[in-house]
């Protein structure tokens, strides 16, 4: 298990960043490492990402060595999505097993959690997102089935998507942490469009599914001075509430989206025209 650390940044800040710098602070690559479980931690929130990829052996996670807790979920929850092949998380004992886009969610207090390929030729690939909590919530496994499917958007403006909530409280109850998976139909191109702040909650993206020829080109900034940020198959960014998040694929691609903050409302969201970005 590996961790390192990103600071973020203010909205003035990136008016001076080159893309390397743009890139060091926002994004993540390199998450899902064979054989590998790595985590990475952001001063956003105090949100922590992470990838595993069990292949022949067992991977076995969950100190807090790195937080300054007994274990790494003491006072977190997590969500845990399976973006690969079947695989099995054992909590403590308790055995879960994840078929491709199936959610864990796991509760506060975990100590010790085991990640495992069904088969070691074709792996699980898990992706993890974990908040501070405040309370205690049931471990629950939510299906892709279990999921609450919302259809969003309008092919004839090429942002037509499928939006699956699993950790949410019309689905699965937790304290802060919201996750879900978003799949853009076909021919569509855009996501989170039209574009939108949520001043009281941050975001995380995981991008997945693309060809590895294909890129997503995910905008953020305020609305009157946007980047954007070159993005790849498994690659995963931070949004902070400051900041809109939108992107664009040149072919086919999903996305795991996972928000904290102080509520769990949401629609609490402000509209941002596109005839506003700038």
């Amino acid at each position: 298990m590996t961790m390192r650390v990103l600071y973020g940044a203010a909205p003035a800040d990136i008016k001076s960043y080159d893309t390397a710098k743009l890139r060091e602070a926002f994004l993540i690559e390199d998450l899902f490492q064979q054989g590998q479980a790595t985590f990475v931690y952001t001063h956003v929130d105090r949100l922590i990402l992470g990838g595993a990829v069990p292949t022949s052996a067992p991977l076995t996670f969950g100190s807090g060595e790195d937080i300054g807790t007994p274990y790494l979920l003491s006072a977190r929850e997590m969500g845990i999505a399976n973006l690969g092949q079947a695989g099995t998380i054992t909590v403590d004992g308790t055995a879960f097993h994840l078929e491709n886009r199936d959610v864990l969610y796991v509760g506060r207090g975990a100590q010790v959690l085991t990640a495992e390929s069904d088969d070691s030729a074709s792996h699980a690939r898990f992706y993890m997102n974990s908040v501070p909590a405040g309370a205690d919530h049931p471990h629950r496994l939510i299906t892709r089935a279990e999921s609450k499917l919302l259809e969003l958007g309008n092919a004839k403006r090429s942002n037509h998507r499928k939006l699956r909530m699993y950790i949410h409280p019309q689905v699965a109850p937790s304290c802060l942490l919201l996750m879900g998976i978003t799949d853009l139909s076909e021919g569509s191109v855009w996501n989170t469009m039209p574009p939108h702040l949520h001043e009281r909650r941050m975001e995380a993206y995981c991008y997945f599914d693309l060809a590895p020829e294909d890129r997503v080109i995910h905008l953020m900034g305020r609305p009157d001075e946007t980047r954007n940020l070159i993005v790849a198959n498994g690659d995963a960014l931070i949004s902070p509430a400051w900041s809109i998040h939108m992107g664009a694929g040149t072919g086919p691609y999903a996305f795991v989206w996972g928000m904290t903050g102080e509520n769990q409302e949401y629609n609490d969201v402000a509209p941002v025209a596109v005839a506003d970005l700038k």
